[in-house]
This record gives structure tokens, C-alpha cells and sequence, in this order.
């Protein structure tokens, strides 16, 4: 069951049915888009909504930009429109529009360690120095 279909430089070429690829009767790895299976979903696209002039909504924008970038989730996608859209109308505030996004960009570490600096006097330092260059001289000998 195969058709024969006229594609867009006129020439004839064979096409399996939608009906052999169901049953699974055709195993082919070069199916074109158009034998798949039609999913329901539309493509969700980056809202493209920014304004340079205004740089509080510019900086929001790139953040968003960049978190839309990294998730690969539609449902992530689709509320990520809705946050930059509800900025945009002034539904809600910039302080409001970074706690929602913040949920759903990665931060890496939240917490940094702390790391303890230690310090010693110069006069310290330059006795704790001559104590191993003195010690250093000696070993040498023997």
C-alpha cells in the first residue's frame, strides 16, 4: 500500500500510507514529517515581547530568555509565558515576576561555604621564616 505523490519540484516519488506506518508494517528511519504521527501539541515559542528602552523589563526579558533556553518542558514553557506576559501588561510587579521565575532558573549552589582567612603579624612571619632557614642551614650539613 503505497501511494504515489507528486512533491513540490513536480517529481513523482513513493510515499507508505499512514496506515502501514500504524501497524508497523514499514520500518523505515527516513520517514518524512508528514507519515509521523500528528501529535495535538502546538509548538510553544519564546514570547518576543522585549523592550530595550525600558531597562528594568529588558533585564527581566533576558532572564527569562535564558531560563526559557535551559528547560526543555512545555508546561515550564507555557508558564514562563504567562510570567513575562503578566509583566509586560503591569498584572505584576518585578519583584513578584523574579520570585516566580526563580523557581524555575537553576542557580547552581544556593549556599557558599565560608572559608576562614588566617592572618599573622609580620614580625611572626618573619620569625617563623628565620626559624626554618636556620633549621634548613643545619640539615644540609649533616
Amino acid at each position: 500500500m503505497v501511494k504515489a505523490v507528486r512533491s513540490a519540484k513536480g517529481l513523482l516519488h513513493e510515499k507508505p500510507t499512514t496506515e502501514l506506518l500504524t501497524r508497523g508494517l514499514i520500518v523505515n528511519a527516513e520517514t518524512t514529517e508528514e507519515s509521523k504521527p500528528q501529535s495535538n501539541e502546538e509548538e510553544i515559542t519564546r514570547l518576543a515581547i522585549d523592550r530595550p528602552s525600558d531597562f528594568r523589563f529588558h533585564a527581566a526579558y533576558i532572564a527569562y530568555s535564558e531560563t526559557w533556553d535551559k528547560t526543555d518542558s512545555p508546561e515550564i514553557k507555557t508558564k514562563l509565558n504567562d510570567i513575562i506576559s503578566s509583566l509586560s501588561n503591569d498584572k505584576i510587579s518585578y519583584s513578584k515576576f523574579y520570585r516566580d521565575l526563580g523557581q524555575y532558573r537553576d542557580h547552581g549552589a544556593k549556599y557558599y561555604a565560608r572559608r576562614r582567612v588566617e592572618t599573622q603579624r609580620k614580625r611572626d612571619w618573619r620569625k617563623r621564616r628565620a626559624k626554618d632557614l636556620r633549621n634548613a642551614r643545619h640539615r644540609k650539613k649533616h
